[in-house]
């Protein structure tokens, strides 16, 4: 394994993860770098039909994508298997995959399903692809009330498995952000230990490939290879 290799996790579902996955690969080519982004599983998702990885080829064309297994139903990845009566995909399996592929990229995005613990195998989760891995774990957590508790349980769970944490970057910042929101620019930060990298405004899916590049570069920090800093969303 040679290319470097970083997970992505979302605090919960809906927070942004992809987005935030697309935007760290947008960095990364612009820099001249070979980019895959890794789906273990995708659930909630029929064959044939474009998910989360599809979303981020659109954003940011010429990445490198691989997905390992896709089940119907919007649920836990095991779960989800267990219901179709389709093999479940391993934290070994993902492993393998994600060193194949930094074989031959620089940078190798793992993005998980939801968040740290949803569990792939009745006893496997996305933090156990990440000890396997070796790898940082970014967090992507939502902008408003809530998200500290959610936030600083994700990054407790890290630290008690010894597993390194990037940073928080806010998935979705809305224009018009209300006091929590606001604070929690703060008090991210404070509550978790980590540093906040960055927060893509609301909507960032839906732009064009040139466009969204330049918001990745505003809106994540110089460790992500973008420009932003906390004291200006």
């Amino acid at each position: 394994m040679t290319g470097r290799v970083l997970v992505v996790s979302g605090t919960g579902t809906d927070v942004g993860k992809t987005v935030v996955t697309a935007a760290l690969a947008a960095l990364a080519v612009a820099a001249g770098e070979r980019v895959a982004v890794l789906k273990p599983a995708q659930t909630g998702v029929a064959p044939g039909e474009p998910g989360d990885l599809a979303a981020v080829a659109a954003l940011v064309p010429g990445v490198t994508t691989a997905e390992l297994a896709r089940y119907p139903e919007p649920l836990a990845p095991e779960t989800a298997a267990r219901r179709a009566g389709l093999p479940p995909v391993t934290p070994g399996a993902a492993v393998d995959a994600a060193r194949d592929l930094a074989g031959d990229h620089d940078v190798v995005l793992v993005e998980g399903a939801g968040g740290l613990l949803v569990r792939f195998t009745p006893d496997g989760t996305l933090a156990d692809i990440a000890a396997k891995l070796g790898a940082p774990v970014l967090v992507v957590a939502a902008a408003g009330l809530g998200t500290l508790n959610h936030t600083a349980l994700t990054t407790e769970a890290l630290a008690h498995r010894g597993l390194a944490c990037a940073g928080v970057v806010v998935g979705s910042w809305p224009a018009e952000p209300d006091l929590a929101a606001r604070c929690n620019l703060a008090d991210l930060p404070a509550v978790t230990g980590v540093p906040l990298l960055g927060a893509l405004p609301e909507r960032s899916g839906a732009l064009r490939p040139a466009e969204f590049a330049r918001v990745a570069r505003h809106t994540l920090a110089p460790a992500l290879g973008g420009v932003w800093h906390s004291s200006r969303p």
